[in-house]
């Protein structure tokens, strides 16, 4: 049977703001001590007055609770209960100390002022004009973000990104998101089109509906390009759009026609069977299925504009002025004090001779050296180089390596959050002759056709990677397409060199990379090391004992600044996610309670170890910096952050763009080095285990690579090549542009 029960809210011990379940200690009339109540709302609370319809019952751990059918809370009624509402963190600006303050001066007419006549708030001793205004905007906020939860809960929708709803769509956020619901999979980070269906078959939109159809078109395309496909062959796009909506394919061709239309999608059509054949050894990769890809038009145009601007580039006059090759590899060997194995000189060469050169092997085969002798060359022939990688710590690798800074690709190409784009561009180009990108395995498509856009007619390039990673985590597969295409000079790094071959880590990556099984070292001695555990409880155990204490103990390696546990996953046991929250407990427990915030199903602590998860242009940082947390205030409800020496600060409303970093995926690791690495591997990752994810994984490791985990996953993952083919259509585009140009199509 049904009670009520009314009381103060005292504490928020829980609440999950994607679907509104909540804990709460409530002061409860006719109860002596807290009551815990549970049940869902939108926002809670401390110093809320709420009214709870529900039942008793007995929590076998947390022991008895009144679980709760129905909630409603309303402003408190008391000047305690308003002070502890105030200083709960609901406003910025106000803390503990000031709201205590603003309601001794104004008791219960407190909420009436600060609504309605802030400027009344100066007659507080310490609140200036800045603080008053701070506050103003903040309670103005939160009545717009409160109404905006309400219209989602109303719904059964979480309510985790209200706050950014109202950001972008402003007072009248309800109405834009009544009015098309899907906008808000495109608009808002975090929100994926199965939560804007969800809304929008509630607000009674029919599941026919054309606007459905286009909205779970351009859904099945955005996903494709996350798992790093270009376009999609149009029948797949029409199938599974089909079958996401239970929609007859009939109406999804019509979806997809008027989408194409409106200018929003491309279909190539292509033949094949006219490609020129490449100039390398391989074969043509282009299968059948390729001949009718769909592409959302942002794609298309970046591999139209990666095609053209690589074919323009490599025309032309060479920068560096007459120069006899083999005078100017003698005088390098000479000034470095190293003689060059044959593959090496002949990369030397072709960035002579060459406008557009691709450099590309394994670990330890001397792509930095031969970098090295190519800037020496071009430095003394009075040529303005320049080096950049696609992230800030492969970036520092290469300055460090090299001698010379490097930028990311975004700082080299000076993006501009004030006009929202890249200030150079081919109208404002680079001025350079020559440009080294490094770590190009991991440039995505877009980020390409951007850097392409802004390199000078008359300046080379030089791509530097390793093809045997793993490809970048958005859109494309650019240096495999560059490399198959055989239109550019590519020059393939094969011998270990000595002293990198004395590395046990040299020796087991390549080992994967031929499809053997690695060896650990002697015991006691060595840089790479297996470390036998079959269940996934004593993988977990034996990584914590590893990070805490082992590897600081006997490496003097700091376990935040030195060691990176990577993940082949983000869930399971051995997930990302499981073992952040493990390493969170071990290394940096809980200890202030007011230098912690959780958000988005994280808490986040001052210390923590972060990683940035998308790009934010106007914060300058970018998916996959990782950086410490300084501050956390709960006054001001902001986060800041430390990235190598620069703060970067964090409303708590944003938060979902972080993730602890204790533990990160191996492809979020892509173009970083640590000093020590930490990789379970166990068959509870069976689907990610593959040979190109292993080999990515142990050659991030510097000085130590440790792997956790049972040999039967190890010889999946080792005998296990990635099969899996990404759509594109690159490497045809440049094969056939090259044929134009040489009058061979």
């Amino acid at each position: 049977m049904s009670e009520t029960l009314s009381g103060v809210i005292e504490r928020v011990t829980f609440h999950n703001l994607d679907n509104g379940y909540c804990v709460l200690k409530v002061q409860a009339k006719g109860h002596r001590d807290l009551v815990a109540v549970v049940g869902h709302l939108s926002q809670a609370l401390a110093g809320e007055f709420i009214e709870a319809t529900g039942e008793w019952v007995s929590d076998r751990t947390h022991g008895q609770q009144f679980q709760a059918t129905e909630l409603r809370t309303t402003p408190p009624h008391t000047t305690a209960g308003l002070a502890k509402y105030l200083g709960s963190g609901l406003v910025k600006g106000i803390g503990p100390k000031y709201a205590q303050k603003i309601v001794d001066e104004f008791g219960l007419k407190t909420l009436d002022v600060i609504e309605q006549a802030p400027a009344m708030l100066s007659q507080v001793k310490g609140l200036g004009p800045k603080r008053i205004e701070l506050i103003r905007n903040s309670w103005k906020q939160n009545q717009a973000v409160h109404k905006i939860m309400a219209f989602l809960q109303s719904f059964g929708i979480g309510t985790a990104r209200a706050v950014r709803i109202y950001k972008l769509y402003g007072e009248n956020a309800v109405e834009q998101v009544k009015a098309n619901p899907y906008r808000l999979s495109t608009d808002i980070w975090g929100v994926g089109f199965r939560t804007a269906d969800e809304l929008a078959l509630k607000l009674g939109l029919p599941r026919d509906s054309p606007r459905r159809a286009e909205a779970a078109v351009r859904y099945v395309l955005q996903e494709a390009s996350a798992k790093g496909h270009v376009g999609l062959p149009q029948e797949v796009v029409r199938g599974q759009t089909a079958l996401l909506t239970e929609i007859t394919p009939e109406i999804v061709q019509k979806a997809i026609d008027d989408l194409r239309l409106q200018d929003e999608l491309v279909l190539e059509q292509i033949n094949t069977s006219l490609t020129p054949p490449a100039r390398s050894e391989e074969p043509s990769l282009t299968p059948p299925a390729l001949t009718d890809l769909l592409y959302l038009k942002p794609l298309h145009l970046a591999e139209c504009g990666v095609a053209r601007g690589l074919l323009a580039l490599r025309g032309g006059v060479h920068p560096l002025p007459a120069t006899d090759v083999e005078k100017a590899l003698a005088w390098v060997e000479q000034k470095m004090g190293i003689e060059f194995a044959e593959a090496q000189r002949e990369a030397v060469r072709q960035a002579i001779t060459q406008k557009v050169l691709v450099l590309t092997g394994g670990p330890g085969t001397g792509k930095t050296t031969i970098v090295r002798a190519i800037l020496e060359i071009f430095r003394a022939k009075s040529q303005r180089v320049a080096l950049c990688a696609p992230t800030g710590r492969a970036a520092k690798r290469l300055t460090e390596s090299t001698g010379q800074e490097a930028k990311t690709i975004h700082r080299l190409l000076e993006f501009d959050a004030a006009i929202g784009t890249f200030r150079r561009s081919r109208e404002n180009p680079l001025d350079l002759d020559l440009l080294v990108v490094d770590e190009t395995s991991m440039a995505d498509l877009v980020l390409t056709n951007q850097l392409l856009r802004a390199v000078p007619a008359w300046a080379c390039v030089v791509f530097v990677g390793d093809q045997d990673q793993l490809p970048s985590v958005g859109a494309g597969r650019v240096l495999a397409d560059f490399i198959e295409s055989g239109t550019v000079a590519v020059v393939r790094l094969t011998e270990v060199h000595r002293q990198a071959g004395a590395s046990h880590i040299v020796r087991a990556a390549h080992a994967v990379n031929r499809g053997d099984e690695p060896e650990s070292a002697p015991p006691g001695q060595g840089d790479f090391f297996i470390v036998e555990a079959d269940d996934p409880a004593t993988v977990v155990e034996r990584i914590l004992t590893m990070v805490k204490e082992r590897i600081p103990a006997r490496f003097k390696l700091d376990p935040f600044r030195d060691v990176q546990v990577l993940s082949p996953m983000n869930k399971s046991e051995l997930g990302v996610l499981n073992l952040n929250k493990v390493l969170q407990e071990a290394l940096n427990p809980p200890q202030d309670r007011n230098q912690e915030v959780a958000r988005f199903g994280i808490t986040f602590r001052r210390g923590d170890k972060v990683i940035q998860t998308q790009n934010n242009y106007q914060r300058e940082v970018f998916n996959g910096d990782i950086g410490r947390i300084t501050d956390v205030d709960a006054v001001e409800q902001t986060l800041s952050v430390d990235y190598d020496g620069r703060p970067v600060e964090y409303d708590f409303g944003d938060l979902d763009e972080l993730q602890l970093a204790y533990c990160t995926s191996i492809h979020k690791s892509q173009g970083s080095e640590y000093p020590a690495v930490v990789i379970p591997v166990h068959t509870q990752h069976f689907v990610m285990l593959q040979r190109n994810l292993l080999y990515t994984g142990i050659t991030r490791g510097r000085k130590l690579v440790v792997l956790v985990g049972s040999k039967k996953a190890l010889w999946i993952a080792v005998n296990k090549a990635d099969q899996a083919r990404r759509h594109s259509l690159l490497h045809w585009r440049l094969r056939q542009g090259a044929a134009l140009v040489s009058g061979t199509a």
